[in-house]
């Protein structure tokens, strides 16, 4: 199969030696028609030399990036191999392979972006984390007009035109905001329902503070950054 009927699972990895093995393992071994790029974003731990020793599909980047740059890498990897599509996938286990090809056959009836929601047949809790996801779809809602259930996921599919974005452009995260300002745009974006697993090992960088902030700056950038950024 060429590239170009495949989907690419790119999956930025900081720090996850303790995850990454079973994630690229449970891939290869039950989904072999799918092709994976680690992303190692500077890890400081053991990371990469797992994955060199294990022989897996590994851009190693010498310096930590943080997700955007990290994953602007993996896009621009994804453009140049002339991938159809591309999914952002954590390193860390908690992004389910087998909703994979589910992505691929919603994008096929005609979206540029396909969301792994959490929320689209379940209820949201009401975690600073979860509040947070509400005022993010209210502000996408508000400025866009379109209502996505789990803004804050990060397990999103891209078309071609949408690799291209992020592997071409500069200022492209893999965030909420980004997928507002596509929208803005005329981007077509679906979502489909998904069940998130647990970390397998490490702890989350983001804290209930961090996490807060995070929030923050997402609804402030939806509401007001993004309407000054120059049309795609």
């Amino acid at each position: 199969m060429e590239c170009m009927d495949k989907v690419l699972v790119v999956i930025p990895a900081f720090n996850e030696e303790a995850n990454i093995e079973q994630v690229v393992e449970e891939l290869a071994r039950d989904y072999p028609d799918l092709d994976y790029l680690v992303v190692n974003d500077g890890s400081t731990d053991r990371t990469a030399g797992i994955c060199r020793n294990r022989g897996y599909q590994l851009l190693d980047l010498p310096v930590n990036l943080g997700l955007a740059g990290c994953f602007q890498a993996g896009m621009k990897y994804a453009w140049q191999k002339g991938y159809a599509c591309a999914v952002q996938f954590d390193g860390d286990g908690q992004h389910r392979p087998e909703y994979i090809l589910p992505m691929k056959q919603k994008m096929e009836e005609g979206y540029d972006i396909v969301i792994g929601s959490r929320f689209i047949d379940q209820p949201k809790g009401f975690s600073i984390r979860m509040i947070g996801s509400r005022l993010l779809a209210a502000a996408i809602w508000l400025t866009t007009g379109v209502r996505v259930a789990d803004p804050t996921s990060g397990m999103r599919m891209f078309n071609r035109r949408m690799i291209g974005e992020f592997a071409l452009n500069l200022n492209y995260g893999p965030e909420p905001d980004t997928v507002s300002y596509l929208l803005k745009q005329g981007a077509r974006v679906a979502e489909i329902p998904v069940r998130i697993g647990e970390r397998l090992g490490g702890e989350s960088y983001l804290k209930p503070v961090v996490a807060a902030k995070y929030m923050l700056r997402m609804l402030l950038s939806i509401l007001l950054i993004q309407n000054f950024r120059k049309d795609i």
